[in-house]
């Protein structure tokens, strides 16, 4: 027996199988293709309302969004503008606030030595006689204790002393 038609039979099979599958599959893929097509259209029917409402919004607001940008790039201009008047306000006013403080300086260090300098006139005018008439007076105190002591020296002696006396009286000079 010759098995040549039995498997010319089998490959017959296999290939109607084939064809079978190959054209389920086509047909379900059919179907599959329809119901994709459906859900994009469904998709496109609900989607393209909402991004033409969305390029309106766009373009509605872009005209305002440029209108802030404009303003907010003024604004800065303007803040960078008034941040340097500040800031050459405040160095105009330390620069003037440190020649005034010098001016200051200046009035009272002539006024501390004008002050020095009445009291140097002062302790010379009123010191000055005030310590020549004290001198003077220790003078007058010294020479009046120097003829009280010769006195008492005298009085104690009695009338023999002599004209030269002794040394103390002398050394009481020197005090």
């Amino acid at each position: 027996m010759s098995w040549l038609p039995f498997f010319v039979a089998v490959t017959a099979l296999a290939f109607v199988l084939q064809a079978a599958a190959i054209t389920a599959l086509y047909f379900q893929f059919r179907r599959t293709s329809q119901k994709v097509e459906r859900i994009v259209d469904d998709v496109h029917q609900r989607v393209d309302p909402i991004l033409i409402r969305a390029k309106i919004l766009v373009e509605d607001a872009q005209p305002r969004i440029t209108a802030v940008l404009t303003d907010a790039t003024e604004i800065s201009y303007l803040a960078r503008s008034q941040a340097q008047k500040v800031d050459r306000v405040f160095t105009e006013t330390l620069d003037r606030l440190r020649l005034q403080l010098a001016h200051v300086d200046q009035i009272l260090t002539g006024a501390l030595e004008t002050v020095e300098d009445a009291g140097k006139t002062v302790r010379q005018t009123v010191l000055g006689p005030v310590q020549s008439a004290t001198a003077v007076i220790r003078g007058i105190q010294t020479g009046l204790e120097f003829f009280r002591a010769r006195r008492r020296n005298r009085r104690a002696d009695g009338p023999h002393s002599s004209s030269s006396g002794s040394d103390l009286p002398d050394e009481n000079l020197f005090i």
